[in-house]
């Protein structure tokens, strides 16, 4: 099989080109060439196309190979650059070889310039594989950066924010109905519960949410999203799915899988405002070791593999080397916060999984989610809790260092019928739990709290009786690595910022669990 090569030639003779073309292509390449011999004409060359190889003589009546390999320098840098000569000698070689070019050849002894172009070529995509994953490195490291300042902005957000939340819909069941109170009351709500989903987002980029992992089909999540999907898409937008048969299942959070996909769809319609195609498809993948080499970022195994893949107006290089950044967006200002891929980005990677993006301008886009795939057959899905507050006469211990999240929480409790005894950090709570361990019927505890956090308070409450139940509330887990474990084992964890509701139903889920003896 012959393998393609595009030639540019400094070379005064036709005949010895002639030569030279004819060795390379007993060399198994399917040569295509330009013979030049003056600077104007060689940068003529270089400017219409890009070349895979130049081949100079060195010396030339109106031109020398020394100002070749300069001027190739200056306009396509990574060619190879060959002096096949008759005359050149061993210094004038090795000077060349210290401006750049990768070989040189005596015309006497053409069977060295296979052999010579071969390394040339293999050299290069060293270079450019080289450099590629320094990027990727880079780029990773960006990232994690990014995701660290934007973990503690969110968690420092999401109390503050939570309090403002929590307040206002207190605030809001004591205002008279109709009155302007009222109606002021609902908007701070709606406007907190907005920016409360803004820090979710940087905390789904920074991998600090916490997940909640369920076996679950994809084809199935995918399908069940089809109905709302359309509506949000609009009908000018045409949506095409593509399920696998016997796909795999995915250990996964299906809140947060389900809302990969819905931002990779509607960031697939914002890229077709004309209308267009939009295909989801799923696939079961097997990435190899050569697979993994290349992408040095992925880890060999058997996936999941979800496609998005649009017919919109594409992107260059330079937006696919920046769309996964928090609040870069295309978009016009106040159309979009460029959260949403930044989202998925983070989302993903805190599966285990990673994304893969490809799109040219006018070609449309594809987006290649993978994630780890897993045995056996999908969770069932879970019941749908009920809305109302749930009361209760139970003896809570809530440990808070935010003072207005805790004064908050104290009295949401309160106002549901609780008695609370109140630590405003992990050392007060484990204190105060060893005072009269058998009193305290369950614990709500912040996971990071100064001196002492809510996993490690727990651990010693635990020692005293295994037996207690308890809630974690938290705005991130980036420094609480022991709250994975006690996850596993079936712990409650509350995502801040939560509302009266969600915590009356996480504290009678917990309760009643452990009435059950299922016990942590």
């Amino acid at each position: 099989m012959t393998v393609p090569l595009h030639v540019l030639m400094i070379e005064d003779s036709e005949d010895d080109a002639a030569l030279l073309v004819r060795e390379l292509r007993r060399g198994s390449y399917d040569v295509t060439h330009e013979r030049v011999d003056t600077p104007a004409a060689m940068s003529s060359a270089l400017n219409k196309e890009k070349w895979d190889l130049v081949i100079s003589d060195h010396s030339m009546p109106h031109f020398s190979g020394a100002a070749a390999l300069k001027l190739l320098r200056q306009t396509q840098s990574e060619t190879p650059f060959i002096f096949v000569s008759g005359t050149m000698g061993e210094e004038a070689a090795v000077a060349a070889l210290q401006d750049g070019a990768q070989d040189y050849v005596m015309k006497t002894n053409l069977k060295r310039l296979v052999p010579a172009v071969q390394r040339a070529l293999r050299e290069l995509e060293e270079r450019r594989e080289r450099k590629r994953l320094e990027r990727q490195v880079q780029q990773l490291q960006k990232f994690e950066a990014i995701g660290r300042l934007a973990g503690g902005i969110a968690h420092d957000f999401n109390n503050a924010i939570g309090a403002i939340m929590g307040w206002a819909e207190l605030g809001l069941q004591e205002a008279p109905p109709g009155t302007r109170l009222q109606e002021r009351l609902q908007k701070i709500c709606a406007q907190s519960q907005r920016t409360a989903g803004l820090t979710s987002q940087l905390l789904a980029f920074a991998r600090q949410q916490v997940l909640q992992p369920r076996r679950i089909d994809l084809n199935t999540l995918i399908e069940e999203g089809t109905s709302l999907l359309r509506r949000v898409i609009g009908a000018d937008v045409e949506v095409c799915l593509v399920p696998t048969p016997n796909l795999r299942v995915t250990v996964a959070d299906p809140v947060q899988i389900d809302q990969v996909l819905m931002n990779l769809c509607l960031n697939a319609r914002d890229a077709m405002p004309k209308g267009g195609r939009l295909v989801i498809e799923t696939q079961n993948a097997d990435l190899d070791e050569e697979y993994c080499r290349l992408h040095t970022y992925v880890r060999p195994g058997s996936y999941v593999l979800l496609l998005v893949s649009d017919t919109g107006i594409g992107m260059d290089a330079a937006t696919i080397e920046r769309i996964f950044e928090p609040f870069f967006t295309t978009k016009d200002v106040g159309k979009g916060t460029g959260l949403g891929l930044a989202t998925v980005f983070g989302i993903v990677k805190q599966h285990g999984g990673f994304i893969n993006v490809y799109s040219e301008p006018g070609k449309g886009t594809t987006f290649r989610v993978y994630l780890p795939s897993d045995h056996g057959v999908a969770d069932p899905p879970k019941a749908e809790s009920d809305e109302r507050p749930a009361k209760g006469t139970e003896t809570i211990l809530l440990a808070e260092d935010h003072d207005g999240l805790r004064e908050l929480a104290q009295e949401i409790l309160e106002a549901l019928g609780y008695h609370v005894v109140v630590a405003t950090n992990g050392k007060e709570a484990v204190e105060l739990f060893k005072t009269n361990p058998s009193q305290i019927d369950l614990a709500i505890l912040d996971v990071v709290m100064p001196g002492l956090g809510g996993p490690d308070a727990y651990l010693e409450m635990s020692a005293t009786r295994p037996s207690l139940p308890v809630v974690f509330a938290t705005g991130y887990t980036a420094e609480a690595a022991s709250l994975t474990s006690l996850v596993k084992k079936g712990a409650t964890v509350l995502q801040k910022p939560y509302s009266a509701k969600t915590l009356s139903h996480a504290i009678r889920g917990v309760l009643e669990r452990a009435d059950s003896n299922v016990l942590l």
